[in-house]
């Protein structure tokens, strides 16, 4: 079977495409860089996240879970702190 470029190896027998390929940006346990091929149109390779449904969805909407961490969720628990404190006859009011 002959190739469109009219040499007569298989498409599957071209090494130097697969040898080409964009390798994967991971690193190994050993701290060297992960061999394998990245999948088409990511940086990883199917093994370090760039499989099929890996990874987080767009915009990362799994890392806003409960917010309590938030800059809005922390001066909100100041305020009520420091009015439970006012009420309390404690301090000064805010």
């Amino acid at each position: 079977m002959a190739r469109a470029d009219g040499s007569a190896r298989p498409p599957h027998k071209d090494i130097g495409l697969m040898q080409r390929a964009v390798r994967c940006g991971a690193r190994t346990r050993q701290g060297k860089p992960c061999r394998a091929p990245a999948v088409k149109g990511k940086k990883r390779c199917r093994m370090h996240g760039g499989a099929k449904g890996s990874g987080g969805q767009p915009g990362n909407l799994n890392a806003l879970k409960h917010g309590y961490y938030s800059k809005a969720g922390v001066e909100e628990r100041r305020r009520i702190r420091a009015l439970l404190a006012f009420l309390a006859g404690r301090r000064k009011p805010i």
